[in-house]
């Protein structure tokens, strides 16, 4: 049988680091062996240091069953164990070989079961261990103040227990840089404490991996790496070891170990809401090796931090909180006149600031500035609220880093590194934003962190200076907190509101403004109205007195100052009438009549008997049809019928009979304008007159329009607006629609 080892050969350069496979590296630490059998509990893969733990060869355990390792008497409880496997057991089964304890732990991997076994440790800690861990960390849970505090302690207890020189709590930030959060160590070792990392030193598959194990053993770093074997003409030559203690470490990080001087490492991971928070890493300066109940039992520190960050870190921020929304509550009870002035008196209370835990703030009303605090000048402040609007989504936008999203930011560095942006209205651009200033943090890194990867001739290795180094870092601001963030929403949507009456109160003065001024208007206008109705009556009257006495003595004057008399008086007449349909027609305006059920039959009845003369002279035919009630002005509806059968008099055509028919349809119809969803009674008046052409239809209803001479058609040109005017005072339409020489017909629609 030939055998092949699967060992990751790949060459790990500047392009691929961050993929490198680490989960598949084909080898493992010697401080332990590493079998993988199917379901058939057949022996697929070997390390190949199994010599070093049996008298079995490599040669002789592949493709053989399982009982060749551990003999058949053991095998039913080795069997039993596997059946009972979940995903991973933590609890280790004990297997003898060749006289020797060793601790086996199993875990699935691809359809494989991969068992790694260790020698059983002298050192096994009691039961009661576990208890005094429990209560010890009840104990300084209940001491530590806060999150740090709690991490020290659990630094503490776990370098206790396994023995390491130095563990320390590391904390991610949000780009998985990492910080020395807590640390306990021996006195001679310098301390770490508050040093940051790249997130380079932790690549992402190599976060991904401490996500689905929780622990990571290293026991020398100067170990040599351990193959695994399998037959040459098997399939699945790679080898899944995302779980496995003995998985072995990139070579990459095994330098880096090595250049910061450490001999081993256990890390555990410490997870929060499914993502990886931080990690507890302890380090000791030669060859360290722990057992597996040892490391469970440091393990169980880590579930116990990890079930108490949310807490501590919400009662952190708990004082913070509550002053926030002190100071809000004030903020929203105070009352301001809803006023453009009171914006400028509102951005000057100090509780503005305070919820956000800003520098400055701007509210923008139509291009206005109204600001305090340290803020860029108005024109600054309009250029940073336009791309905000630009860039925000659903009207809301935040950065504690302006400059490296725009870059022309750089000059508002001191006022604006950060900004808090509120869309609180499109019509006027109402906008509120808060500002920050630069915070000129300093962050003491372990090493240069633009150098923590290197390439030099030997190929790619990380870094191997740790000296502190000290960055400054410019032009960002303190992140903006959800608290604050909530805090600040609130009292915009509160000031949203404010602004809204303030435009509202602007709007009913200018309102007021506008009806004064329309009642003055329309004072000047009854003024003169009662000027034209009445006074000029007087001198009229006069005239027509004086004309019709000279008249008189027509024998007395030559025939030119006749004619000149009658033209006078014709005139006069004339400007009787339209003073008198002007009075009619402001009268209709201010008619506050009520409405009554008017019989159209017996209002068709008098109309004809007002218009007897003309109705005998011209021989006319009125015709009537389906007639019942209206609801109107009973007054004012008759002078609408006069008018409209007055006009199909007067525009008869000579020589033909006029024939007028009046009829009123037999149930309600609808509207004829398509907005409108009432119903209306539809009474028409038609006629043969003489019509008109129908691109006239809106024209005629105009106040003194006339498509006809006054000397063939007498006529002020009001008659048809009187009755728009009426038919609009009783909240209904007219229509008109003609054929010259043909007729007109005239459509009355009444509310139902």
């Amino acid at each position: 049988m030939k055998l092949k080892d699967i060992v990751n050969r790949e060459i790990v350069n500047l392009t691929n680091c961050e993929q490198e496979p680490i989960h598949v590296p084909g080898s493992i630490q010697p401080h332990g062996f590493l079998i993988a059998i199917d379901t058939d509990f057949v022996i697929r893969y070997t390390s190949a240091n199994i010599s070093d733990f049996s008298v079995l060869s490599v040669e002789e355990i592949l493709q053989k069953p399982i009982e060749t390792l551990i003999g058949a008497d053991q095998l039913a409880e080795f069997q039993y164990y596997i059946n009972h496997l979940q995903d991973r057991l933590t609890t280790p089964h004990i297997v003898n070989i060749e006289n020797a304890q060793f601790q086996c732990i199993i875990h699935k991997s691809n359809g494989l079961l991969i068992c790694e076994f260790e020698p059983v440790s002298e050192n096994i800690p009691r039961v009661s261990t576990v208890y005094d861990q429990a209560i010890n960390f009840a104990r300084y849970m209940g001491q530590a103040m806060t999150l740090q505090q709690l991490c020290h302690s659990v630094a503490t207890e776990i370098r206790s227990l396994t023995g390491y020189d130095r563990v320390m709590v590391y904390r991610f930030d949000k780009d998985y840089n990492g910080e020395i959060f807590a640390e306990s160590k021996v006195d001679e070792h310098e301390p770490f404490l508050g040093l940051h990392y790249p997130h380079t030193d932790i690549p992402v598959q190599a976060r991904q991996l401490y996500i689905k194990n929780l622990i990571r053993l290293i026991v020398d770093v100067n170990y040599a790496p351990v193959p695994i074997f399998t037959k040459e003409n098997a399939t699945n030559e790679s080898l899944d070891l995302s779980y496995s203690t003995l998985r072995s470490v990139s070579p990459i990080h095994v330098e880096y170990l090595k250049n910061m001087g450490v001999g081993a490492t256990l890390t555990i991971s410490l997870i929060h809401e499914g993502k990886l928070w931080g990690l507890i890493a302890c380090h000791h300066y030669s060859y360290k090796y722990i057992d597996h109940y040892t490391r469970i039992a440091a393990q169980l520190q880590g579930h116990f931090l990890t079930s108490q960050i949310q807490v501590r870190e919400m009662a952190e921020e708990y004082t913070v909180a509550a002053n926030i929304n002190k100071s809000l509550e004030t903020l929203l009870n105070l009352t301001f006149l809803p006023e453009r002035a009171s914006l400028q008196e509102l951005v000057q209370q100090p509780q503005i600031l305070e919820i956000a835990h800003a520098g400055g703030v701007a509210i923008i009303l139509n291009d206005i500035v109204y600001k305090a605090g340290k803020t860029p000048d108005d024109y600054s402040i309009l250029k940073i609220t336009d791309w905000a609007r630009q860039n925000a989504s659903k009207g809301f936008y935040s950065t504690s880093g302006l400059p490296e999203q725009l870059p022309e930011a750089e000059e508002w560095c001191g006022t604006a590194s950060g900004i808090l942006y509120y869309q609180l209205g499109v019509v006027h651009d109402e906008t509120i934003i808060w500002f920050r200033p630069e915070s000129l943090e300093e962050i003491n890194w372990s090493g240069d962190p633009e150098k923590a990867i290197v390439k030099d001739a030997n190929g790619l290795s990380p870094r191997k200076s740790f000296e502190k180094y000290q960055q400054i870092v410019k032009c960002r601001s303190h992140e903006w907190t959800k608290t604050e963030q909530t805090a600040a929403s609130t009292f915009s949507y509160s000031l949203q509101k404010f602004i809204t009456l303030i435009l509202l109160t602007e709007e009913e003065a200018r309102q007021r403004e506008l009806t004064k001024q329309l009642k003055e208007s329309n004072l000047e206008l009854e003024n003169i109205s009662w000027i034209s109705t009445h006074d000029l009556k007087e001198p009229l009257r006069k005239i027509q007195l004086f004309s019709s006495r000279l008249l008189d003595l027509e024998k007395d004057i030559s025939p030119d100052v006749s004619n000149t008399l009658k033209k006078m008086n014709a005139s006069a007449n004339k400007m009787q009438r339209l003073i008198s349909d002007i009075t009619n027609y402001s009268k209709i305006r201010h008619s506050d009549k009520s409405f009554e059920s008017i019989d159209l039959s017996e209002l068709i009845e008098k109309v004809k008997q007002g218009l007897h003369e003309e109705i005998e002279e011209r021989n006319t035919a009125i015709k009537t049809e389906g007639l019942s009630f209206v609801k109107g002005i009973p007054v004012i509806v008759h002078q609408l019928f006069s008018n409209l059968i007055g006009n199909a008099l007067k525009f008869s055509r000579e020589g033909i009979p006029a024939v007028i028919s009046i009829a009123q349809a037999e149930n309600p119809v609808l509207s004829p304008e398509p907005h409108d969803t009432r119903l209306y009674s539809k009474i028409t008046i038609a006629d043969n007159g003489i019509g008109f052409e129908n691109e006239f239809s809106d024209r005629i209803f105009k106040i003194f329009t006339r498509l006809h001479t006054s000397t063939k058609y007498e006529g002020t040109g009001i008659g048809l607006a009187l009755c728009k005017k009426i038919m609009q005072l009783h909240n209904g339409y007219i229509y008109a629609e003609g054929v010259k020489n043909e007729g007109a017909v005239f459509s009355l629609y009444f509310p139902v």
